[in-house]
């Protein structure tokens, strides 16, 4: 990551990453994370069985609707 984040802004990435209703095209908007940076911040910040059950529902999600996640 570019630059240092506080402990705000890094809640607020994962709250919007866990939301079934934020892309990653709007958490780079925002907060100027590509996908690949978002996925290395949750797996820092989540437990290992969060991150498997996120990344899992993000690719399932993906795969249904091409325009999200």
């Amino acid at each position: 990551m570019t630059r240092a984040l506080d402990a705000a802004t890094i809640s607020e990435i994962i709250e919007m990453a866990l939301s079934d209703h934020t892309s990653f095209a709007q958490i780079r908007n925002l907060h100027g994370l590509s996908p690949d940076q978002v996925k290395v911040l949750m797996r820092t910040e989540l437990a290992p069985g969060s991150y498997r059950a996120w990344r899992r529902r993000v690719r399932q999600f993906g795969d249904r609707r091409k325009i999200y996640k």
